[in-house]
């Protein structure tokens, strides 16, 4: 460790940056100043060679609640703006974000989960970007709310129990924030938040009466669609690695077998009328970085879904990294910079799209022939209720 931040941090940094001419530096790096380029040097050592329980302190609720302290005091707020607080009911814990009265439910609830690769992370980590994303949700709804889970982290819990703490979420939110009618709930997620987002989803679509349980819509931010593939590659932009990411991926599975199993890693559901029940009423907006290692198999599940006929709103973002849309708002300047991201999700949220350039628009393959079917409906069905059982059941712990 001390050798990277003595020698090598210090000497990439500056022979990139002043020695190598703009067009041959990183995607990333040609966009960025000074002090996000050299944090996310510091986060990409950090990626690949700490452990993750090292991350997950820093991630935790002691550490995060006092960041998050500072980061108001440092914009002059004394205390949040907006209440939350703690929810611990039925095993479902998480933080409740916004003015919830029981006799006033809301117009519209979010239903988050936070990222950090199934192995660090939490919700207290998330509440400074929640909060700007309901304050900007408020002019356009009545006493919106945002429910943000916290979920077992592994290597303690593996699958299927984050499924089963994501369902129970989702069924705390239908039946105490929105009396039932879900299509006043936005299921939404970051990395691995985004990937139980889509397992939700799938696991939904298979049940009785799954029209009247669908969310009204879903919105994700760098979504790790698959856990482990060969399409997950390092870019000299991104922090992220595919090494790191399969190992945390793997140890998400439990057992090897489990990561084609769409359940686990949502990338392996080809089935195109799967997703066509999975998508929510409204469907789905989608963002990420052009740069991200996660980007080759997040454009593919853009095209199965495209192909299924699912409403789908892009935002790729050139020359950008994994979780942009959450960390610009701790490492960008400029108060505008630091609020697009969920400037951008409320605005999908609320209906107003705006994609800023051509480029951010992926186009689907009107050419490409329709993907194999590897489940008839009845198998499907039956797949799920006997994973359910297993829930249930707390046969896998």
């Amino acid at each position: 460790m001390i050798p990277f931040f003595l020698i090598k941090l210090p000497s990439s940094f500056i022979i990139e940056r002043y020695f190598t001419h703009r067009l041959h530096r990183s995607p990333f790096v040609q966009r960025a100043p000074p002090f996000q380029d050299f944090v996310i040097r510091c986060v990409r050592y950090a990626f690949a060679n700490l452990p993750a329980n090292i991350g997950r302190v820093f991630f935790s609720r002691n550490v995060a609640l006092p960041f998050f302290t500072f980061r108001l005091f440092r914009h002059g707020y004394a205390h949040s703006p907006i209440p939350w607080r703690e929810i611990e009911v039925g095993g479902v814990r998480g933080l409740l974000i916004g003015h919830y009265e029981e006799d006033d439910l809301p117009e519209v609830v979010v239903y988050y989960l936070h990222g950090g690769g199934f192995s660090m992370g939490s919700a207290y980590f998330y509440l400074e970007p929640l909060l700007a994303l309901l304050t900007l949700m408020q002019p356009h709804w009545r006493n919106p709310v945002i429910f943000a889970l916290d979920y077992d982290l592994v290597p303690d819990k593996c699958y299927p129990v984050q499924l089963s703490q994501a369902k129970a979420g989702y069924e705390y939110v239908l039946s105490t924030l929105v009396n039932g009618e879900a299509e006043s709930v936005v299921v939404a997620g970051d990395s691995a938040g985004a990937t139980l987002i889509l397992s939700l989803l799938l696991y939904l679509a298979a049940e009785p009466n799954n029209e009247n349980r669908k969310p009204g819509f879903a919105t994700l931010i760098s979504p790790w669609v698959s856990l482990v593939s060969k399409n997950n590659r390092d870019t000299p932009s991104d922090f992220l690695n595919a090494a790191s990411l399969h190992l945390y991926g793997s140890q998400y599975a439990g057992k090897k077998q489990y990561l084609s199993d769409p359940l686990v890693s949502p990338g392996s559901c080809r089935y195109l009328d799967w997703w066509a029940r999975a998508a929510p009423c409204h469907g789905f907006y989608i963002t990420f970085g052009g740069e991200e290692v996660l980007g080759p198999e997040t454009r593919e599940l853009i095209s199965k879904m495209k192909k299924a006929k699912v409403r789908v709103v892009v935002n790729e973002e050139p020359g950008l990294i994994h979780a942009w849309a959450i960390a610009r708002l701790f490492l960008e300047e400029k108060s505008e910079e630091r609020t697009k991201g969920m400037r951008q999700l409320a605005a999908a949220i609320t209906g107003v799209h705006f994609i800023e350039s051509p480029t951010d628009t992926v186009k689907s393959d009107s050419t490409a022939k329709e993907l194999p079917k590897l489940y008839t409906k009845e198998e499907m069905e039956a797949y799920v209720q006997e994973v359910a059982k297993s829930i249930t059941a707390g046969t896998v712990t």
